[in-house]
């Protein structure tokens, strides 16, 4: 089953669940929604890896605005946020752990023989394909940062 498909399963199954499901229902349909604007854009159908891609500007959207409603003392908006994460965050591989990015990051370094900050763009190059759905960019680029500093 793709994700495109799993997606459609799962809002029919928030729309049984009438009440329970609406704050589901809603999120799912805000993916979906940026998924057929993604393939219009593009001029085709999206395969699984670029829905993935979606999702995590999705979640990357989100995150964003967090940071602003918290400044704003926003609280419930906030957690509406945090919730509508955890829901698209289901449909993304597992993330991966600040141990996990912080291993590999030492690695890439190893095999791109960086030295200093300036090389953060030769690891970033290296390390994002490997970690893409699976890492938030923000906390990678901080990792290496903290690792090449």
């Amino acid at each position: 089953m793709t994700l495109k498909e799993r997606l459609n399963e799962d809002m029919k199954s928030a729309m049984k669940a009438r009440e329970e499901g609406k704050e589901r229902l809603s999120v799912i349909r805000l993916a979906r929604a940026a998924i057929k604007n993604a393939e219009i854009d593009r001029g085709h159908e999206l395969s699984d890896e670029e829905v993935l891609e979606v999702l995590a500007r999705e979640v990357k959207q989100r995150r964003d605005a967090i940071v602003e409603y918290q400044k704003a003392e926003r609280p419930e908006t906030v957690a509406a946020l945090e919730r509508e994460i955890a829901i698209v965050l289901g449909y993304m591989p597992q993330q991966m752990t600040p141990d996990e990015i912080r291993s590999l990051v030492v690695e890439i370094i190893a095999q791109v023989a960086a030295k200093e900050a300036k090389d953060i763009g030769k690891v970033m190059g290296a390390l994002m394909p490997k970690v893409k759905g699976r890492a938030d960019g923000k906390l990678v680029n901080q990792i290496v940062r903290e690792t090449l500093g």
